[in-house]
């Protein structure tokens, strides 16, 4: 969904709860790959913005008071781009092997939300939305890829999401 107007940007929060620590032989491939895989999205038709300490990455950023949860939040034109960039190239692989890494969870660990242009949102906005959506299902204060709202915040709109991927962590 575009927006018609460039009044608003799309949040994407992703959280994951790590299988083993980052430093460990289980998670090499997964850490290896994180530098090719953000630099790929910061030069990624319609990327905004991504959250990052001065490592260049999120890894180290609490969320939740959970060490074994990292976060991942970024903000990009619309749905469109977002999609585009997740299901292609380092990160499409990388989400097909997102199980090695990481823990099945049933709680949301995605959440996406509008933004007005310019705001960059924090860790605790972005717990809160997904907080949210835990809490009520998918709104126009915080919703999913599946049922996604415009920036208005009017009627949901579907979105085809590949079957064999999904969009949780």
């Amino acid at each position: 969904m575009t927006t018609p107007d460039a009044a608003y940007q799309l949040a994407q929060v992703n959280i994951g709860r790590l299988k083993a620590p980052l430093d460990s032989p289980q998670l090499k491939d997964f850490v290896d790959n994180l530098d090719p895989v953000n630099a790929d999205a910061d030069t990624a038709d319609g990327f905004v913005w991504r959250l990052q300490s001065d490592e260049g990455d999120a890894t180290d950023i609490a969320v939740f008071g959970d060490e074994w949860l990292i976060i991942n939040m970024s903000v990009w034109r619309d749905s469109n781009a977002l999609t585009a960039y997740m299901y292609q190239g380092r990160h499409r692989e990388m989400l097909a092997r997102r199980r090695e890494f990481f823990e099945r969870v049933e709680e949301a660990m995605v959440a996406l939300w509008w933004v007005p242009s310019g705001h960059r949102p924090t860790v605790a906005e972005a717990e809160e939305r997904l907080l949210h959506l835990r809490a009520n299902g998918p709104t126009p204060y915080a919703f999913t890829l599946r049922t996604s709202f415009p920036a208005q915040g009017a009627e949901p709109v579907s979105l085809a999401v590949p079957e064999d991927l999904g969009c949780s962590v």
